[in-house]
């Protein structure tokens, strides 16, 4: 698998459509035949499946009502998952000793619980390699080996996240080259524990990576990584260059989920690449129509082609993406996108022609565009009404900051008849969720999205 991953690369666009119909194909057939949820959905297609674009479209919510019957293991139920995922000393544990069970963190209101199969973990470490070898030289791995490969997480804990499932397997295996470390954790506790065990990779959510960096040109932490490998939300191109620069290491970050963790990865110019010889992926408009490359999607759809327990198949994932529409620079022939943001985090705002409904990109755009806001939250506070949070660089003047990114704000607001709309200067820093993530924008609670 790790062969035919390289040499799928290395061929180009021509070997990854050869890869990734077969398996559609074969991942479509195999749930049709094992799980009832599929074969009644399934029931009206045609018996071969020619496009992906044939079969209708799932969710969170669809899957997780129908849990027992959508997993193609009849061993495997809905009560016996949640009994491992209310227990948080199971968490890393083997579900009935052969699944890897893992939760997202209910950021869209419904918690999701998902298994996932030998097969698909083999994948994972194939695309794993793959990355590596396209984010490190010779010498960078040497350096590694040369530090024993420690390895430190900064994640989400207490609750059974794809992080955390991987930190306690790692932690099991690897025992003190292993460091995990909580993303909730006060930043002195953070910087000193960082300090003692300096890591050779370190695996912070972006957001975090962002902070430490902050916390590294204060002079406070002085660790030097080979690698930084990011992971969650996005940021500022700048401030991956910025990050790069103050811990004098390679930056890589993924765009994953828990329903596919081998999704994407980002390559030297900023664009993730999809790994389409294992995920079949759709760019769409609110409709389920394809958007053409060089569009912004409302949502994209992704098919997992790996994972068998629990077939993802035509899955609404909810996120904004852009597809370059021409080859990248970095020469990698996979498919490349950058993730606007959440469809589910769309702000809605009334006017008296009616509503105007604004997506991610239209407003981080003009905040990300201001010097020295290293990490930023956009919080709709009410009806008519936004709370902007900022997290500034040391060396930036905070009120100079502020100014700028409030006067960027309202002059889209504008542009789009929202001159009503009020921008109010958060008193506290960007709010992690429940995850350990940050979400930079953040809808009233309850709206319509």
């Amino acid at each position: 698998m790790i062969w035919d991953a390289w040499r799928t690369r290395k061929i180009g666009v021509g070997a990854i459509a050869q890869r990734q119909h077969p398996r559609l194909a074969e991942m479509v057939a195999h749930a049709r035949s094992r799980s009832p949820h599929y074969r009644e959905l399934y029931r009206d297609l045609p018996e071969r499946i020619e496009s992906v674009e044939q079969l209708p479209v799932t969710d969170k919510k669809m899957l997780m009502e129908r849990f027992d019957g959508w997993c193609t293991d009849r061993a495997v139920t809905l009560e016996a998952a949640e009994a491992v995922v209310d227990d948080p000393a199971r968490i890393g544990e083997r579900f009935l000793g052969k699944y890897t069970l893992a939760t997202t963190s209910g950021t869209t209101g419904r918690r999701g619980i998902f298994l996932t199969d030998d097969r698909t973990m083999a994948v994972v470490t194939a695309m794993m390699l793959r990355w590596m070898g396209d984010w490190l030289s010779p010498s960078d791995i040497l350096k590694i080996i040369a530090r024993r490969g420690r390895l430190a997480m900064v994640m989400a804990t207490g609750g059974h996240f794809a992080s955390a499932v991987a930190a306690a397997r790692l932690k099991k295996r690897r025992g003190k080259l292993v460091e995990v470390l909580s993303a909730h954790m006060p930043m002195a506790e953070l910087v000193e524990r960082l300090n003692r065990f300096r890591p050779s990779l370190l695996t912070p959510y972006a957001s975090m990576a962002a902070m430490l960096a902050d916390e590294q040109e204060a002079g406070r932490l002085h660790i030097d990584p080979v690698l930084l490998a990011l992971s969650a939300e996005g940021l500022p191109e700048a401030e991956y260059v910025r990050i790069a620069r103050v811990f004098g290491a390679k930056v890589g970050n993924s765009y994953a989920a828990s329903e596919c963790m081998f999704l994407s990865y980002m390559c030297s110019e900023g664009w993730l690449h999809v790994n389409a010889d294992w995920v079949a992926f759709e760019p769409v408009d609110a409709d389920y129509r394809p958007v053409a490359p060089g569009e912004q999607s409302h949502t994209i759809l992704i098919s997992n082609l790996a994972n068998r327990v629990q077939p993802i198949l035509r899955y609404d994932l909810g996120d904004s993406v852009l597809q370059r529409p021409d080859p990248c620079p970095c020469g990698n022939p996979l498919p490349a996108l950058r993730v606007q943001g959440r469809s589910a985090d769309v702000l809605t705002f009334q006017t008296s022609s009616g509503d105007v409904r604004l997506p991610p990109l239209a407003l981080t755009q003009p905040i990300e565009a201001v010097r020295g806001v290293t990490l930023f939250q956009l919080a709709q506070s009410e009806p008519e009404r936004l709370e902007l949070r900022l997290q500034i660089a040391p060396t930036a003047n905070a009120d100079t900051v502020w100014r700028e990114a409030e006067a960027g704000l309202r002059n889209m607001l504008a542009e789009h008849g929202l001159e009503h709309v009020g921008v109010e200067r958060g008193g506290e820093p960007p709010q992690q969720g429940r995850g350990g993530k940050f979400r930079e924008v953040v809808p009233l609670s309850g709206a319509r999205t």
